[in-house]
């Protein structure tokens, strides 16, 4: 018969902020923090960016055509951390990098088929460990 657990807090017994969850195979665990998006934003296509939806991140700084600063709110212990971003343009003819620029910031860049910087709507994620 299945259970539902209803919690506030989920906290580790060896350590407070750490707990083991069982992986698919039921031979391994991984971490369950570690596992977690620490950051992500959404972005407009707009000469002038703002978030469309976000977590974790206070503003957006516009750093150039086609180069924006995502500034989070509560940082990373520091810049190490794996980031995915995606295109969420209608037009598909660039491309896109993003990363963890410093523990406190995400950069993404987007360029046209023509290597040209360009705005685009797109969405971006960070993992990592927090400070």
């Amino acid at each position: 018969m299945a259970s539902v657990l209803k919690v506030d807090t989920l906290t580790g017994v060896t350590t407070a902020g750490s707990i083991a969850v069982t992986g698919e195979g039921n031979s391994t665990t991984t971490n369950l923090q570690q596992g977690l998006i620490k950051a992500w934003a959404s972005r407009t296509s707009a000469t002038t960016p703002a978030t469309t939806d976000s977590f974790n991140v206070a503003s957006l700084v516009d750093n150039g055509v086609g180069d924006t600063f995502y500034n989070v709110s509560s940082v990373m212990s520091n810049d190490d951390g794996a980031c995915a971003c995606a295109n969420q343009s209608s037009t598909s003819d660039f491309g896109l990098f993003g990363q963890w620029n410093v523990a406190s910031q995400l950069r993404t860049y987007s360029r046209n088929s023509s290597n040209q910087d360009t705005d685009r709507a797109v969405t971006i994620m960070g993992t990592g460990d927090l400070a």
